[in-house]
C-alpha cells in the first residue's frame, strides 16, 4: 500500500498523517461522547464542532490531491492513502457534510467504492452492522 517511488510514498505518508493527526483523533467517538457528556455541548454543537475539523482538513487535503491524484490519492494504485481517505468521507456523511466543495476528494472515494476490498470492508457488509 506504499508506492516505490520516494515521492510518491512521501506524498502517501502526508495524507495519511493529514487525516490519522489532524482530523481522525477530533472525530473519534470517545472525543465526541466528552463533547456531550463532560463538557454538556448540545448534539447541534458537537455537530457542528466536528464538521468544523473535518472542513479544515479536507479544504488542505483537496488542495494538495488536486496535485498528487490520479485515480486514487497517489497515482493510478491504491495506497494507504485512499484506505485512510474512504472512511474519514464515510463519517464525514454520517454527520451531514457534503462533498460538494470536494470534487477531487469525492471523485476518488467513487473509485475507491468501486473496488472489491473497500465494497468488503464498507461499515453497512460488517456482520454487527446496526441498520
Amino acid at each position: 500500500l506504499m508506492p516505490s517511488a520516494p515521492i510518491e510514498r512521501a506524498q502517501v505518508r502526508q495524507i495519511v498523517n493529514m487525516i490519522a493527526c489532524d482530523t481522525h483523533p477530533l472525530n473519534n467517538l470517545r472525543v465526541l461522547h466528552y463533547l456531550e457528556q463532560e463538557l454538556g455541548q448540545s448534539k447541534m454543537a458537537r455537530d457542528a464542532w466536528y464538521r468544523h475539523w473535518i472542513d479544515e482538513t479536507f479544504t488542505a487535503l483537496e488542495q494538495l490531491l488536486m496535485t498528487t491524484s490520479g485515480i486514487y490519492c497517489v497515482g493510478n494504485e491504491v495506497t494507504l492513502a485512499d484506505c485512510m481517505l474512504v472512511p474519514q468521507v464515510y463519517n464525514a456523511l454520517r454527520f451531514d457534510m457534503t462533498l460538494d466543495d470536494y470534487p477531487t476528494i469525492a471523485r476518488i472515494v467513487t473509485n475507491c467504492e468501486q473496488l472489491q476490498a473497500f465494497i468488503k470492508a464498507a461499515p453497512a457488509n460488517q456482520p454487527d452492522a446496526q441498520p
